[in-house]
């Protein structure tokens, strides 16, 4: 892990912003979801990246009865009638 140097307080609701460079440098936008996980006492953010309920593939999702599908998913589903 590589340390930036920036510091940042949690505010009264919990909160910490992440400093624009960061945002830049990562390419996170505005509303981009970010997924969290926990290691000891280490908190790690990372780009939500949605996969395929069935294979775990990322490209082509779509959702269906909330549910993410990828289209090779949908072809060989349809495939098995």
């Amino acid at each position: 892990m590589k340390s930036t140097g920036i510091v940042r307080k949690v505010d009264e609701l919990g909160r910490v912003v992440i400093p624009i460079e960061l945002r830049r440098t990562l390419n996170i936008d505005v509303k981009d979801a970010l997924e969290i996980f926990t290691s000891e006492d280490t908190i790690i953010l990372r780009r939500y990246n949605p996969l395929c309920y069935i294979c775990g593939d990322s490209e082509g999702l779509i959702t269906f009865k909330n549910k993410r599908v990828c289209s090779h998913c949908i072809k060989e589903l349809k495939e098995m009638k």
